[in-house]
């Protein structure tokens, strides 16, 4: 675990001190955009932050290689080299796309190769677990369409859902850290050593979201883009097809009983057709709801448009934050719901609580203007928004009160050289009104001898 959570701190340390160069570079190399109308952001945003994010990746391999104990995962299996390959590849599509806002059906051939060179060097999924029946073994043709259909929709999944400052990364991270407690527990507690690539995956894509997230929540000062959210969606897929298709559920039947159990056992978040819908349940959701939508109006799946889930959150007076935040409820609930399913899956209080949560989180989807506020002693900690409305009609009160003593102080200022130059009284009215005022009555300053007076008390 120390490995691992190394690992982990190298590759979140990597992609936080990158992102702010690689915001710089972006600006300089025009890769920000001007604001399309189904934008929520108000100012143009430069993009490009999977360049942070894939040095990131790249560290975080780095550093396992030299690892005791996740060095001999290197040398036993050739998964890590499959994943660097896939991810470079589908991150220059990412990059260029940033810069050059390249076609749909491209980015889809891309992703499509991307996954054929991760299947050539061998990660790919060679069984399927199929609940009452065991494990079928799948052909070379079955199997690497199995494989290029998950990651594909994985990372267009991540993909449709990264519209509002930390939405993608934050979901991304929370169904990282589902899916590593999982492999994990498959590795450590179970002994096969066939879910470590799968571990090590999940441990670096947290770090590659926890790294840039400090840069890219609201309001964000740089968007990952297509080069970072297509990135981390095939990483999550590298990982779900790592522990699904290469880890034997004969091996779990002498802890289960028999295969059919192992594989009972292990449905939630073991079934590639199931992932999507588990781990990222909320982006496969959205991703589901655009086709449908987008191909009933007779437009293109991939034509861009409002009509996503974190957009209808703002529609019915969701705020930005808040809309950010369910969405990382939900994700959590049901990630993390699979998880704890599939670890023991009789309690009928794992199902209780889930209905309970579930009740919660539609309670936040119904009421979309409920403030908290803070309590009295917390007035002059929490910001403006949370205050309750005596302590800050009170603020607003001493506010005013101030203004007006200060206002007051100027006119008396001002009023000075009025009674003591009785010759020409409108004239030092004039300037000295100007001058405590800030007006700008130029006219006056130069025609009068007391410019000087009036322009050094601004």
């Amino acid at each position: 675990m120390r490995e691992y959570l190394l690992t982990l701190c190298v590759t979140a340390a990597v992609t936080y001190l990158l992102t702010g160069p690689v915001r710089k570079f972006a600006i300089v190399a025009g890769a920000m955009p001007e604001i399309r109308a189904r934008d929520v952001h108000r100012e143009p945003t430069p993009r490009l932050g999977g360049i942070a994010m894939f040095f990131g990746l790249c560290a975080g391999l780095l550093v396992a290689d030299h690892l005791t104990n996740l060095g001999h995962l290197f040398d036993e299996s050739n998964e890590p080299r499959a994943l660097l390959s896939g991810a470079a590849l589908i991150w220059l599509i990412g990059v260029l796309d940033d810069k050059f806002e390249i076609d749909a059906l491209i980015k889809l051939g891309g992703q499509m190769i991307a996954a054929g060179v991760m299947v050539m060097q061998g990660l790919t999924i060679l069984w399927l677990p199929v609940p009452g029946v065991g494990s079928v073994a799948l052909t070379q043709w079955q199997g690497t369409l199995l494989t290029v259909a998950l990651v594909v929709i994985t990372i267009n999944a991540v993909n449709f859902v990264d519209g509002l400052d930390g939405l993608a990364a934050g979901m991304v991270c929370i169904a990282g850290a589902a899916f590593f407690l999982y492999a994990y527990r498959i590795w450590y507690s179970y002994g096969i050593e066939a879910a470590a690539p799968a571990t090590l995956f999940s441990a670096i894509l947290m770090g590659m979201c926890l790294g840039f997230l400090p840069h890219n929540m609201h309001p964000a000062r740089i968007f990952m883009g297509d080069s970072g959210s297509m990135l981390i969606g095939l990483v999550l897929a590298a990982g779900a097809i790592s522990v699904t298709g290469q880890v034997d559920p004969d091996a779990l039947k002498l802890f289960a009983g028999s295969e059919k159990e192992a594989v009972q056992q292990t449905v939630p978040v073991y079934i590639p057709l199931l992932l999507p819908l588990t781990i990222i349940a909320v982006p496969a959701a959205d991703l589901i709801l655009a086709i449908v939508r987008r191909t009933w109006r007779g437009q293109s799946p991939f034509a861009a448009d409002r009509g996503h889930l974190h957009h209808r959150l703002l529609e019915i007076g969701h705020s930005h934050s808040r809309a950010v935040l369910i969405m990382y409820f939900w994700s959590a609930l049901i990630g993390f719901g699979a998880l704890t399913y599939s670890v023991n899956s009789a309690s009928m209080w794992i199902v209780l609580s889930v209905v309970i949560l579930s009740a919660v989180g539609l309670l936040l989807l119904l009421l979309p203007r409920f403030t908290p506020r803070a309590p009295m002693w917390a007035q002059h900690i929490v910001p403006p928004r949370y205050r309750r409305r005596r302590a800050a009609a009170r603020t607003l009160r001493a506010a005013s009160a101030t203004a007006a003593e200060q206002a007051a102080g100027a006119d008396a200022e001002a009023a000075a050289p009025e009674a003591e130059d009785h010759r020409a009284p409108v004239t030092a009215g004039v300037s000295g009104v100007s001058g405590a005022n800030g007006a700008t009555a130029l006219g006056d300053r130069t025609r009068t001898g007391g410019r000087g007076k009036a322009g050094s008390t601004r």
